[in-house]
This record gives C-alpha cells, structure tokens and sequence, in this order.
C-alpha cells in the first residue's frame, strides 16, 4: 500500500504514522499544516501542506501516487467551530469533499474519521443507521462532510469515533485519560462532567481500525469505540483506581454548569456490530487499554 496520510501531527495521525512504519508493506507520505512534530522522523516523506491549499493537495497526490488516502485532519474544536464558521466549513467539509473526488478521480481508496458528535445524544448508543441530529457546529460540519465525502466517492470509509484517548511520543498531544492522571498525580483537584455518557474510544484501536478499512476496501459508515458506556467523570475514576490515585481529589460537575448541556450530546456510545463483522474490528476493554498505556509510557521513558 502506498498510503497518504493527512494530519500527521495529530493525535491519531502520529499514532497512524508510528503503526504504519512498523510494516514492510507500506510508504508513507504524510501531511500536516505545521512542521513535523512527530519524534520519529525516519522511514516516510512529510510535506508541510495547508488543508486550504487545494493546489498544494493536488500536487502531493499526483507525485506520491497514493493507492490509499486516510485523512485524519479536521478542525475538532467544538468552540473554534462555533467561532469560526467559514474556517469549520472550508476545513471540515471542503477539504474533505475534494480529497474524496481526487480519490474517485484517480480510484485511490478514502478513509475519513468522523465523530459521534454527528448525534444529538437522545437515543445513544447508535448505529450506523440511526438519523443523526448534532448539537454543534463541529458535528454539523461533520455530517455535511459525511454526506459531501459519499456523494463525491460512494467507495469511501467513513469511521466515526468518540472521545480518542493513549499515548504517543508527541507530550504536547493530551487526552482525558492523560490529563486526569497527571492532575491526580500532582494531587490536584479535578472537576469532571458527571451527566454525561460515552464510549472512549483507545487510540491504537482506531488506528488499526483505519488500517483494516484500508487493507479490505472498505466502503460506507462504520462506527469504531470502546464497547462499554461511562459516564465521563467514572472514566476519571477508572483513572484513578487502575493507578492507585485519590479518588477523592475528583469533584462532580454538571456539564450545564460549565455551559455544555447543550452544546454537546449528552449521550451517545457505538453498537459495533458492523466494525466487529465487516472490519473484523476488537475493541480493547478499557483497563486492558490502560495496562498497554503504562508500557508505552515507560518506553518513552527510557528511549
């Protein structure tokens, strides 16, 4: 596989990138708006690329030659989204919509990541099948790009995904997971929305869930998470009893006290039954995910 690969310096566009190089089938060339901040920095061409630059895209796709394109980057901000509309659409359905008619154009399979945030929360958790109703401008945008991506490549993966959480070398990149345990760490009180509900979904996972829509072609929504439902603030407490921190340092709040009751769904979780069957997707229980999380912080340690 020749694969391109677009937000490379995020969180699961440098896991992507470190999963990828660990094969001897695969050249890479990946993308992002910024330098590389990747730590590994060998075995794969980088080009700094402005999603907005269509040109730019163009031009990378036709020298690489790619036979498989998994864009990663997105404007994921549901404030930015707000406050920047024009950027939200030009970034989260525009970019999208091209590369998916490059794709078509030149039959190079598309892998885009989409959120949960596409549902409203009422009736979580979802299928693929289920309307979508999003509370955001962020989950707005994309199901605009859902829609643009099938209508331009009906041949195209979409992999939705909901709250991304591990480890990679990058420390500027955090999650939920690595917050909390730092906070707790530090034996600092945290505040944690106790009203809301997901499935958290361990970064490798959806890494190697992108690999296997690759890999087999895969065409159509597929949603990809954890297969368990927590409440946010028992995900932090997980946190806390898997590292042996003081339970008693995180406070309950209410996501309307800190003005997200409305702005985002209150729940929403995957059925995974299409992954699992089509895909051949596992999800990682999540303390197994926090035991494969301790030894890659510990490599990272030592290296």
């Amino acid at each position: 596989m020749r694969i391109l690969l677009t937000g490379s310096n995020g969180f699961l566009g440098q896991k992507l990138t470190d999963m990828l190089l660990d094969r001897n089938d695969v050249s890479l060339f990946c993308t992002s708006k910024s330098p590389n901040r990747n730590p590994n920095q060998s075995g794969y061409a980088f080009q700094q690329i402005a999603l907005e630059d269509r040109e730019d895209l163009r031009q990378a796709i036709t020298s690489f030659k790619p036979t498989h394109i998994i864009h990663t980057a997105a404007m994921s901000s549901v404030e930015a989204c707000e406050q920047e509309p024009e950027r939200c659409q030009q970034v989260n359905v525009e970019t999208p919509r091209l590369l998916a008619e490059i794709a078509a154009q030149h039959h190079i399979h598309y892998t885009f990541i989409s959120t949960d945030f596409v549902f409203d929360g009422q009736n979580g958790p979802y299928r693929e099948t289920d309307p979508t109703g999003p509370c955001n401008a962020y989950g707005n945008s994309k199901i605009k790009a859902e829609t643009a991506v099938l209508a331009a490549n009906p041949q195209a993966a979409i992999l939705r995904a909901i709250l991304v959480y591990g480890v990679i070398a990058d420390k500027n990149r955090s999650n939920l997971i690595l917050w909390a345990k730092s906070k707790l760490e530090n034996k600092e009180p945290i505040q944690v929305v106790s009203d809301q509900w997901r499935m958290p979904t361990w970064v490798d996972d959806l890494a190697r869930a992108c690999i296997l829509a690759a890999e087999k072609q895969a065409a159509g929504l597929y949603h990809i998470s954890g297969d368990t439902l927590y409440s946010i603030i028992e995900v932090v407490q997980q946190v806390a009893d898997y590292w042996r921190l003081d339970n008693s340092l995180i406070r309950p709040i209410a996501a309307e006290t800190i003005g997200q009751a409305k702005n985002r769904p209150r729940t929403t979780g995957f059925i995974l039954d299409k992954a699992k069957t089509q895909l051949g997707y596992t999800p990682t229980p999540l303390e197994d995910t926090f035991r494969q999380m301790d030894i890659q912080l510990l490599k990272l340690q030592q290296s």
